[in-house]
């Protein structure tokens, strides 16, 4: 279930008719992490740039959560037998994955990280052979419900069963980057930002016009050198993130490998969802959400939203019919804030 898709969402700013509310210019930041791009953006009264800070910020996070970091607190605990010392951000990351993994009979499962390595999406890209009895075997080291949190005089430490066990959080990573990088803003009294990294996305307030964050979700297409919009979100105090398999894939053998794995199957998950965008309080809940929509498929991913009516989650799904024309399905606390672009080429 490795989730590295670099779906990048356009950040749609409107210069609009209206007067703005103030007179004070957006502060853009960009800059790079968690082996892709971030950008931002925020209205602060002190025009302050805050962008060495918050890459320090996110420095810190990857320090703890990258399996690409052989000394992180995540590869740390890869690489031990039994139990290891942890820090905030990995307990914090750990216990909403325990939390979706739960609530979606484990199409959510950081444990994947053995087969994730396997399929040639991971940090490991060694493998180069397909063998059904080695899935099988790896199968065995994906129980997510197996890993324990203990705390013993305020220090946390993760437990696991097996000394081959692994965990990848490369599904949620990114998400909870950008909560800690709202966080850190809202620190600084800053109230009114958009803060993107690989594509997931965390509005809060208003741009410098007085408008809603206008969030634009990419036409799942494969092969176009041109991003076409198929929707865009308006988003005021929430999050969204986007889950696809149409550009993290590689061919072996005339064979198409998708970065999604299937935590039950063992193997990537090949169907007609082409996308999957997720609507939440905090960006670190849709970025898990959208990854197990993802292993979920269509009819699955409609049913859990159709069951979860109290659900702090909205999805929006781009899929193909039997026809190979894309269609979409949209929950109903969307339909007030998405919109189609007039012309789509």
């Amino acid at each position: 279930m490795g989730k590295s898709s670099l779906l990048f969402l356009f950040i749609i700013i409107f210069l609009g008719c209206k007067e703005p509310i103030n007179k004070i210019k957006e502060v853009k930041l960009q800059g790079k992490t968690m082996g892709t791009t971030y950008s931002i953006i925020y209205i602060d009264s002190t025009q302050t740039n805050y962008k060495k800070e918050i890459d320090s910020v996110l420095v810190d996070v990857n320090n703890s959560l990258s399996t690409y970091i052989s000394t992180s607190t995540i590869s740390r605990f890869n690489q031990c037998d039994s139990t290891s010392e942890v820090d905030e951000h990995f307990v914090t990351v750990f216990k909403k994955a325990k939390e979706v993994y739960k609530t979606t009979n484990g199409a959510f499962n950081p444990a994947v990280m053995p087969l994730v390595n396997y399929w040639g999406f991971g940090y490991d890209k060694s493998n180069v052979s397909r063998d059904s009895f080695k899935v099988d075997s790896l199968l065995l080291l994906t129980s997510f419900g197996s890993v324990k949190l203990i705390e013993k005089e305020g220090i946390f430490f993760a437990l696991k069963h097996l000394s081959k066990f692994q965990l990848d959080f490369s599904a949620i990573a990114k998400g909870y980057g950008v909560d800690v990088v709202g966080g850190y803003l809202e620190s600084k009294d800053v109230n009114n930002y958009m803060v993107e990294i690989g594509g997931e996305v965390l509005c809060k307030g208003r741009n410098e016009n007085n408008q809603a964050w206008r969030i634009g979700i990419d036409q799942p297409k494969e092969s176009s050198l041109k991003r076409n919009l198929q929707a865009i979100v308006e988003l005021e105090n929430a999050a969204l993130a986007t889950s696809g398999n149409y550009r993290n894939f590689y061919e072996k053998d005339g064979k198409k490998y998708v970065h999604t794995i299937n935590p039950k199957t063992g193997y990537p998950e090949i169907s007609n969802l082409l996308s999957v965008s997720i609507l939440s309080d905090d960006c670190m809940t849709a970025d898990a959400y959208a990854t197990a929509f993802m292993v979920m498929g269509v009819d699955s991913a409609k049913a859990f939203i159709n069951r979860s009516k109290s659900s702090s989650i909205e999805c929006y799904l781009i899929y193909s019919n039997d026809q190979s024309q894309l269609e979409d399905f949209m929950s109903e606390g969307l339909k007030q804030i998405l919109s189609k672009p007039e012309t789509n080429h």
